[in-house]
C-alpha cells in the first residue's frame, strides 16, 4: 500500500487509538487532576501523533523530520511517566497500565525504525 498521508502510517494509527484510549480512561480521574495530571497526560499522548503529522509534512527535510519523530518519541516517554503515576495514584487498574504503555512502547520501538531508515520516507516526491 502506498503512503499517501501521515493517517496511512501504522504508527500514527496506533498513536492516535492510544491517545483515544487514554481520552476515555482519563475521564473517570478525580476532579481535583483536571489541570494536572489529566490535563498533562491528555496532552503527552495527543502530541505523540501531532508530531507524527508533522513530521511527514517536514519530510523534504531530513532533519527535520528526524527532529519531529524524535519529539514524537520524546512524548510517548512523557506519556509512559504519566501512565506510571496513574497506576501509582490508583487512577487505572493494572491491565490498563500494562496495555497502554505496550502500546506507547510499540509506538517507540516503530519510530526508532522509521528514525533509523529516515531514506525511505524522505525521497523527493514528483510534483509535491
Amino acid at each position: 500500500m502506498k503512503i499517501e498521508s501521515f493517517r496511512d502510517l501504522n504508527v500514527y494509527k496506533l498513536a492516535f487509538e492510544l491517545q483515544q484510549e487514554i481520552f476515555e480512561i482519563s475521564k473517570k480521574f478525580p476532579k481535583e487532576e483536571t489541570y494536572s495530571l489529566t490535563d498533562q497526560i491528555r496532552r503527552a499522548s495527543r502530541s505523540i501523533g501531532g508530531n507524527i503529522a508533522e513530521a511527514w509534512h517536514k519530510r523534504r527535510y531530513p532533519a527535520h523530520f528526524l527532529s519531529k519523530l524524535s519529539d514524537s518519541d520524546a512524548e510517548q516517554a512523557e506519556t509512559q511517566h504519566w501512565l506510571d503515576t496513574s497506576i501509582e495514584c490508583e487512577y487505572i487498574t493494572a491491565q490498563q497500565h500494562r496495555v497502554l504503555l505496550e502500546k506507547c512502547q510499540r509506538i517507540g520501538k516503530m519510530l526508532g525504525k522509521m528514525m533509523s531508515n529516515p531514506d525511505s520516507f524522505c525521497g523527493r516526491s514528483e510534483n509535491t
